[in-house]
């Protein structure tokens, strides 16, 4: 069993449809500059039948990722959205965000054993477990909006090329690709990578 597991009666279907929908991600993006930045395009995707109604997932998304804290002031990126007409007329997103059941996750995840409580990135995709989402962990506590902020980061994080790291030290904000979700072996929660 993993450390800082997720309620069962938590209200998200352990089994979705299995597909998924691309969303509108509503917003902007971040502004562009006169410096050199790498443009990562994204697309926003939603399981369908999990049960719970979540209305907020693609604003979240892109809200976390312009964030002044955020992926585009630490690697000279500037984030990108797809909306679902753009795909649909051949655009590629360079990586996919998909909220999606328990179940799902683990499909999408493996190789990596995700045993229906955790997220992953694999091939591209950003995989967000829906029942963190929903029920967020422990190391949050009530913190939901801070949580969803560490789950999505940390996520594109390994999108980015970035691989786990240990608690600096007892006390210290945990650093982000630090695996919060699991414990934050002495350090405090910190949901952004500045």
């Amino acid at each position: 069993m993993l450390a800082g597991r997720v309620a069962p009666s938590a209200a998200v279907a352990q089994t979705g449809s299995g597909r998924v929908r691309l969303m509108d991600t509503p917003g902007k993006d971040s502004a562009a500059t006169n410096r050199q930045v790498r443009h990562i395009t994204y697309a926003v995707a939603l399981e369908g039948g999990l049960r719970v109604q979540i209305t907020d997932f693609p604003a979240t998304v892109r809200r976390v990722l312009t964030a002044p804290r955020g992926w585009e002031s630490v690697d000279d990126i500037r984030f990108v959205a797809l909306n679902p007409r753009q795909v649909a007329a051949g655009a590629r997103p360079d990586i996919q965000i998909i909220l999606a059941s328990p179940t799902l996750v683990d499909r999408l995840c493996y190789p990596l054993q995700t045993h229906g409580e955790v997220s992953c990135q694999n091939n591209g995709r950003v995989v967000l477990n829906a029942r963190r989402w929903v029920g967020g962990a422990p190391s949050y506590g009530d913190d939901l909006d801070g949580y969803r902020t560490y789950l999505v980061n940390h996520e594109v994080g390994h999108a980015l090329g970035r691989g786990h790291v240990p608690c600096p030290g007892p006390g210290q904000r945990a650093p982000v690709m630090l695996q919060q979700t699991l414990g934050l072996d002495g350090c405090t929660p910190y949901p952004q990578p500045r």
